[in-house]
């Protein structure tokens, strides 16, 4: 008698059954590729524990309408606090409201509430919650940042020109308080070429309108744009902004500077070196640098020479860098066999026409203005914006005697810091003075000692250092008087001499 055929799922189980752990894996596999199901639901039915019908079962529901209503006035109860802190509370409020007649749960439903975890109760209040009107924040930052690809410094492989770097620069000074103006810097990969311009506040559409100006500017066309994780840069303002322009949008690693190795050289060797250190906030502040970088920009990639890194090779502790000759982003951008023709001859007009003395000396009056600005107290210095070409060539010569000839890096004047607290010998500097006058050899010790005598209870032994410290100025004024007073019996001996 012949043996009925099996069906194929019934064959694939009796063999998944009596393989060993190998063979079930390729049974499982060939299973899933071919049916399509979850590879869990696919285990259960080769081992026959389930039916190969489509479907889920459904939960036993375990809380109904009486715990929900209870848990509702709980949570009321509670301040609406989250579930992790009422299911700490739930003990202890229930025993409360119970006591004070405010509760009357019956024993099973007491419990249920007990063993309710903190999740069931964050779901069971979601509905509750939601009609409230106060959504919750959802941190869509992570999300976004983490859908914009990562690119490191070894990623570029000879870009053509458009892909830059893109950073910003601070110009808040000692404090990082209130608002102040920051310096978008955008730098070409290929050729190194940099524009920059000055942010007012920190805002993504200001950001997206300033990077479209920038555009105008650049020889050649945006292709990429590459910016480190912060979030005036991490946001779906300037992704779609990217996406509508046709613009590869990509990201650094967070808290690797290197990945941006490029604009950051720029930030020090431009912008700080143009700018400085001092704090710049408002309008006024806005429009000078904006004119600063008018003239910087063609100063920069026109007649600023620079290295770039061509090959980087490890051995073992020693790093050997092969660095290009020293060349001006124009240079490198007319050298590039990628850069069509037209632009090459439109450069190459603005090139012809440019001062670099002229462009200097605009940027000297720039920076002047600048440190003016943000100083309180200004420093004057010859190099000013109405001086002419030939006045400026001819400070050129002897520039280097004066020291530092950028406004913007010359020492910050300070106000002199004086006393921020109550003299605590104020009461007692004139016995002190004439203690000091009648013995000047008495040490700081045997004063204190002396005034504690005199006042009880008034200046304890902490106060030796700053009576320490007053003697001291007290025996320096004493020292410079007798060296350097004259007295009466000098100023006649030197009649005398000048008479004979």
């Amino acid at each position: 008698m012949q043996r009925p055929a099996l069906s194929w799922p019934s064959r694939q189980s009796s063999r998944y059954r009596t393989s060993d752990r190998a063979k079930k894996s390729r049974i499982l596999d060939e299973f899933v590729d071919i049916t399509g199901f979850h590879r869990k639901h696919a285990m259960r039915l080769l081992r026959g524990q389930e039916d190969a019908g489509p479907g889920r079962r459904a939960r036993r529901r375990v809380y109904n309408e009486a715990e929900h209503n209870a848990l509702v006035l709980l949570w009321e109860a509670s301040d609406r606090i989250c579930g992790k802190r009422l299911k700490a509370l739930m003990p202890a409020l229930i025993e409360a409201m119970e006591r004070h007649g405010h509760l009357d749960l019956a024993p099973e439903i007491r419990d249920k509430l007990l063993a309710m975890s903190a999740a069931t109760i964050d779901r069971a209040l979601g509905r509750v919650r939601e009609g409230l009107g106060r959504k919750r924040r959802r941190h869509a930052t992570h999300s976004l940042r983490r859908s914009i690809p990562i690119r490191t410094s070894a990623d570029w492989n000879d870009p053509a020109p458009g892909f830059v770097e893109a950073d910003l620069v601070a110009h808040s000074g000692p404090s990082a308080r209130g608002s102040f103006i920051q310096t978008l810097v955008l730098t070409d990969i290929a050729t190194g070429w940099t524009e920059c311009a000055p942010l007012i506040v920190r805002e993504q559409t200001l950001l997206s309108t300033v990077l479209t100006e920038l555009r105008k500017q650049l020889p050649f066309a945006l292709v990429g744009l590459d910016t480190d994780n912060d979030t005036v840069f991490m946001n779906e303002t300037l992704k779609a902004y990217c996406d509508a322009a046709n613009i590869v949008f990509t990201r650094c690693r967070p808290y690797r500077k290197n990945d941006q190795a490029f604009v950051e050289q720029k930030n020090g060797a431009v912008v700080r070196r143009m700018v400085g250190y001092r704090r710049f906030e408002g309008l006024e502040a806005a429009k000078l640098l904006a004119e600063l970088y008018r003239s910087a920009r063609l100063f920069v990639n026109f007649f600023q020479p620079s290295f770039k890194l061509m090959t980087k090779q490890r051995d073992g502790a020693r790093v050997r860098k092969t660095y290009s000759a020293p060349a001006t982003p124009h240079q490198r951008l007319a050298a590039d066999a990628r850069t069509p023709d037209a632009v090459r001859h439109h450069l190459q007009e603005i090139y012809a026409a440019l001062d670099p003395v002229a462009l200097l000396r605009d940027i000297r009056g720039a920076q002047e203005r600048l440190a003016a600005l943000a100083d309180t107290q200004p420093i004057a210095h010859p190099a000013a914006a109405a001086q002419s070409i030939d006045l400026f060539l001819a400070s050129l010569r002897t520039a280097w005697k004066d020291g530092a000839m950028r406004p913007t890096n010359r020492p910050i004047v300070k106000a002199k810091r004086g006393r921020r607290r109550p003299d605590p010998l104020i009461r007692a500097t004139l016995d002190l003075r004439k203690w000091f006058e009648a013995e000047p050899w008495r040490t700081g010790s045997e004063l204190l000692s002396r005034l504690q005598a005199e006042y009880p209870g008034a200046y304890p032994n902490k106060l030796l250092r700053t009576l320490q410290r007053r003697l001291k100025s007290w025996r320096s004024e004493k020292a410079n008087a007798l060296l350097f007073v004259p007295t009466e019996e000098t100023l006649l001996g030197h009649e005398v001499t000048t008479t004979q």
